[in-house]
């Protein structure tokens, strides 16, 4: 039968326990032109739903008994509602007996679609199963159409919560193959021609395609996107698309949805696989587009933040001399270290500094407060500042003072920590000066390791800085200075992770990149700060 209630081929499953009324009513449908499944009671009846149900070819409707033998129509069709895969099965009632008044209510309690009084004229027999039909086919309907809604929902949200490219096209990937039921990929093509691609769990476990199918893909994208506005629904035949997206060494015709980011800076595509010119259902294909343009969406930010963590990773690069190129420093020897943030995470203004003055040596470790663009470019001006200052004066604290005030004048809404060392190379006598920042740690090549007290108020809050705090480097000691990226995490006291790194230094092995090395490996992995790190020792 067809959705509009014309006669048609249906299965209809007749549960009597009577044989006559089966035959009658067996009779009537077959005449109409369908299919009859006749059951004596309710357990036969399970047992053929059960076969039926493992070959996929349920009834189309049942027409149950009220007073079967084993257990009443109403609790089969209670049974029959409680199992997923059978609950859309319509059910009608009938009995021989006229509808008592608490049965009507019993029909609906139990699930049924409707209710017969048999013996009934063929034409009823036939516009009441007509009708259950229809109506659980556009129940079906609207919860096929709701569950999709669901899926789109569902997927929106989690795109729009990824906190990287590669985590955005996974996203869409596992939304895309939800809403479809084939597998999915996704690529974001960035403005740096990088190819971010996701691909869908049931995917991804195996071999994946080599460098020149990503560059393939790439080449599409830009070729299909150019000058488009919108979503683009096209398919790719086979000879163009490159094999094992979909499923390893397999090629597959590509159904895609492409969608430019808002400002038009990046393609964005989500792929199916599919056959010749073969296009998925229209909700269907409307939901992948809808998700595509979600999906663009969540990618401008992200592809905005790529840009400026590549730039501020390039000031912090430009503005940290690589170990191999620091100054030449009589009497000192010093390791240093950068490690960005995870890349999900934004870049902050954590730097170092090794420079000569008029008394000495001057190291310096800090931490402009935020991460952003704007953090790394206050920590360039704290470093030209502190070059500038350091020419006419070496007290540490003086230093800290005037960083102070610059930071207040040009950026009254930022803070920093800092930690300043000024080191004599001929005695070691050492003065610290420290601006919120973790005290500096000496190791002794003896196994223990001890901070110096020293301690004073951020960079930026107008507070009067102590004195230095005096002490005296031994030859076979190593100064380490460190940011707190390098030990912080969510939820643990700082003065725990500062013991755990005091244990972690005075264990490492002699010498100054062994130190370095040794805590980077103890403390660095997925940090979600950055870390920069000095270790000095008198020559």
């Amino acid at each position: 039968m067809d959705v509009d209630g014309k006669p048609g081929d249906m299965t209809v499953l007749v549960v009597e326990d009577a044989a006559a009324g089966r035959y009658d009513l067996g009779r009537v449908l077959r005449r109409a032109g369908h299919r009859v499944v006749p059951a004596a009671t309710a357990g036969e009846a399970l047992d053929e739903l059960d076969v039926r149900l493992r070959k996929g070819i349920l009834p189309d409707v049942a027409l149950v008994d009220v007073g079967l033998p084993d257990m009443s129509g109403f609790e089969l069709c209670r049974r029959l509602k409680a199992r997923p895969r059978m609950a859309g099965l319509p059910v009608v009632h009938f009995s021989a007996s006229a509808l008592a008044p608490g049965d009507r209510h019993r029909v609906l309690d139990a699930g049924g679609e409707a209710y017969l009084t048999v013996p009934a004229e063929p034409e009823e027999i036939e516009a009441v199963v007509r009708s259950a039909v229809r109506a659980a086919r556009l129940r079906a309907d609207d919860q096929a159409v709701l569950r999709r809604l669901t899926l789109l929902s569902e997927a929106v949200v989690t795109v729009q919560t990824a906190r990287s490219l590669p985590e955005l096209a996974d996203a869409a990937a596992e939304g895309t193959a939800r809403l479809t039921g084939t597998p999915a990929a996704v690529f974001v093509l960035g403005t740096d021609d990088e190819l971010y691609r996701g691909l869908s769990r049931d995917r991804t476990s195996l071999a994946l395609p080599d460098e020149d199918a990503h560059r393939a893909v790439a080449a599409l994208l830009r070729r299909l996107t150019r000058g488009q506005a919108g979503v683009q629904l096209t398919t790719v035949p086979a000879p163009l698309w490159p094999a094992g997206f979909f499923r390893p060494g397999v090629r597959h015709d590509a159904r895609l949805a492409l969608v430019l980011t808002e400002e038009g800076r990046a393609p964005v595509c989500l792929a199916t696989p599919t056959r010749g010119m073969r296009r998925l259902n229209p909700e269907d294909e409307s939901l992948v587009a809808r998700l595509a343009q979600a999906t663009a969406l969540a990618a401008e930010p992200l592809l905005m933040y790529q840009v400026e963590r590549h730039v501020a990773l390039t000031l912090q690069h430009s503005f940290l001399p690589q170990p191999h190129r620091l100054p030449p420093l009589p009497g000192v020897d010093v390791a240093v270290r950068y490690v960005p943030a995870s890349r999900q995470t934004e870049i902050g203004g954590d730097f170092y500094a090794v420079l000569r003055t008029g008394e000495g040596v001057l190291a310096v470790v800090g931490d402009v407060v935020g991460h952003s663009l704007e953090a790394a470019t206050v920590m360039v001006e704290i470093r030209h500042a502190l070059r500038a200052y350091c020419v006419e004066e070496s007290d540490p604290a003086v230093l800290a003072g005037r960083l102070d005030r610059m930071l207040r004048h040009y950026h009254p809404e930022v803070t920093a920590t800092v930690c300043l060392a000024l080191i004599d190379p001929d005695t070691g006598r050492t003065r610290v000066a420290n601006a919120g920042h973790i005290p500096p740690l000496i190791v002794r090549d003896s196994g223990g390791a001890d901070y110096v007290e020293a301690a004073g108020p951020l960079l930026g809050l107008g507070v009067p800085h102590p004195p230095p705090t005096e002490v005296r480097l031994e030859r076979t000691d190593r100064l380490l200075m460190v940011t707190d990226g390098l030990i912080e995490t969510r939820g643990t006291d700082l003065s725990v992770s500062m013991e755990q790194l005091r244990a972690a230094a005075a264990g490492s092995l002699p010498g100054l990149d062994a130190l370095c090395d040794t805590l980077l490996t103890s403390f660095g992995h997925d940090r979600e700060d950055d870390i920069a790190m000095l270790a000095l020792r008198l020559g």
